[in-house]
């Protein structure tokens, strides 16, 4: 299958060279040439404009930082929706609100282009892994077409309604609870450290108990080192979480919500915005 793939990013670049192992014609584009030289050293194609990478495209995934630039990219002033493909099926991948997904969605049936609006869980390592899940919705005929693009870079695969929106809003209860176990932990494990426990042992105790969670387990590790590998910035998470506020509900329908995003914004005020997610653990150490 012809594929473009529009960001090449910490995710978008390991799902476009799963897509070229898979047997795919992917061609990528992005702003900067050391993504497109990888990408091309794998075996795919790169464009130098946006435009160009879509010309022949059957599948067109966007995998760029929101939805704002989601739509600049196909609706802008160098819009890419004029040059494509007759019958090719835009996915949008990644996260934004369900409004700004489903009003995306509308825009681009209006000029005769079907959208799935399909965002993704399983960070970077899941990207590289081809494990990610996919939360896809859209018309189920575009979903079945672009299936074998999902599953050359996921491995759980939801085909979650017919109307662009119901995906993004699967995704953003999946960043609650994200975000709601990430700062528990970052919590949890604060009140360990000033308490002198050894955080290893209290790690590998509460990961064998009723209290662990896949945060925990997950980023527990990298909250006990100072200088961790980045997988998920602190600021991707001060988005998500204010997606999530934005979308479903004042601080009495969303306490625990509030509170999260309330640390997150913390530790990005206090300088760690792009340090690793599991970073949030220094919005408890000021006081």
């Amino acid at each position: 299958m012809r594929v473009a793939v529009i960001g090449l990013g910490n995710m978008g670049l390991p799902m476009a060279v799963n897509m070229v192992k898979a047997g795919h014609d992917v061609v990528g584009f992005d702003m900067r040439e050391a993504p497109l030289a990888e990408l091309a050293a794998a075996g795919g194609k790169a464009a130098e404009t946006a435009q160009a990478a879509v010309a022949n495209a059957e599948i067109i995934l966007l995998m760029v930082v929101s939805g704002d630039q989601a739509e600049d990219v196909l609706l802008g002033a160098n819009g890419i929706a004029e040059k494509l493909f007759p019958d090719a099926i835009v996915v949008a991948a990644c996260t934004q609100g369900p409004k700004a997904a489903a009003d995306l969605g509308r825009k681009l049936e209006a000029r005769g282009i079907t959208m799935l609006d399909a965002p993704v869980s399983g960070g970077v390592a899941g990207a590289t892994a081809a494990t990610l899940t996919v939360m896809a919705s859209g018309p189920k005929a575009a979903f079945e077409k672009a299936r074998p693009v999902f599953e050359a870079v996921g491995k759980n695969i939801f085909h979650l309604g017919e109307q662009p929106g119901q995906g993004s809003t699967a995704k953003m209860i999946n960043q609650l609870l994200c975000g709601v176990h990430l700062a528990a932990a970052a919590e949890a494990m604060a009140v360990a450290e000033r308490a002198g426990l050894a955080l290893s042992d209290i790690h590998k105790m509460i990961s064998q108990s009723a209290g662990n969670s896949w945060m925990w387990g997950d980023r527990g590790p990298r909250m006990m080192q100072d200088d961790p590998v980045i997988t998920s910035a602190v600021d991707i998470f001060v988005k998500d979480m204010a997606i999530v506020i934005a979308n479903a509900g004042s601080p009495e329908d969303l306490p625990l919500s509030h509170v999260a995003h309330a640390r997150f914004a913390a530790a990005s005020q206090q300088g760690h915005g792009l340090a690793d997610d599991s970073q949030v653990i220094r919005a408890y150490r000021t006081k």
